[in-house]
């Protein structure tokens, strides 16, 4: 094992299972061991069965699809807002000095601060919780789109001058290309960002969501369906990761050249 020696596919594979298998059993050793209360930390085998229960009998799967489209819909209209400003600013300098100030001013703001605000303007029906994804994701991604646009190497906008390229063109055939992996890599991250405010806009005025169960199993003291749906949010988040991945592999391979 070296500083960044890359590890094959076989082994990367059989390393992240393992981690998981061990997590599981000093989870089951802890708690059916007798060493935690069950008050406090469900055992493996109870939260599975509760699991179980809350995908067969209690419509829990109407949950998760409700919150996997809260945080698609408000991911999305983030994303298709921000990536043209974002490109914006990356690339003209004026329209990064008239707008960084106040996407970095804004960007430091907790999402879930606005939440009483938002109840109030947009009440507490699916508007609200989308707006709430919204304002968590949007600014992020302006930022660090606008980054990675302007990181685009100077040679290359020189090159593409001398051989006549006008200003629009080396928007579209130097910058976008040569920024487009990076931006790419920046909704994969920022996505899995917008499933922590999702949470936290269904654990306040919410009908339906993996949040409300939540906040339902709270009031019950059932550690087992709350950590059954935590379950539930990281299994969602590492498939959505792993699709966008093998998507930005598939749809930029030259940027994979090097890793």
């Amino acid at each position: 094992m070296r500083p960044l020696q890359p590890v094959a596919p076989g082994a990367r594979i059989a390393l992240g299972v393992g981690f998981f298998i061990v997590f599981f059993l000093v989870w089951a050793g802890f708690t059916l061991g007798g060493f935690v209360s069950k008050t406090f930390l469900a055992d493996p085998i109870t939260m599975v069965k509760s699991g179980w229960d809350l995908l067969v009998n209690q419509g829990f799967a109407k949950d998760i699809g409700m919150t996997v489209w809260r945080v698609l819909g408000g991911f999305a209209i983030a994303a298709v807002l921000a990536i043209p400003l974002g490109v914006l600013m990356g690339a003209y300098k004026p329209v990064e000095a008239f707008f960084e100030p106040f996407v970095s001013f804004a960007r430091y703001l907790p999402a879930s601060a606005f939440i009483p605000l938002l109840i109030l303007w947009a009440g507490i029906g699916e508007a609200q919780k989308l707006a709430v994804i919204f304002i968590g994701s949007f600014f992020q991604l302006v930022l660090m789109i606008a980054v990675s646009v302007g990181n685009t190497r100077r040679d290359l906008v020189e090159a593409a001058y001398t051989l006549g390229a006008s200003d629009r063109g080396i928007v579209n055939r130097v910058l976008l290309p040569s920024s487009a992996p990076e931006i790419a890599e920046t909704l994969r991250m920022v996505l899995g960002w917008a499933w922590t405010y999702v949470i936290v806009a269904e654990l306040i005025g919410a009908s339906s969501g993996i949040g409300h169960m939540i906040t339902d199993s709270q009031a019950l003291l059932a550690t087992d369906q709350i950590i059954f749906g935590i379950i539930v949010i990281g299994l969602i988040g590492l498939a959505s990761d792993f699709a966008f991945k093998a998507f930005n592999r598939k749809l930029f391979p030259w940027a994979q050249l090097g890793r």
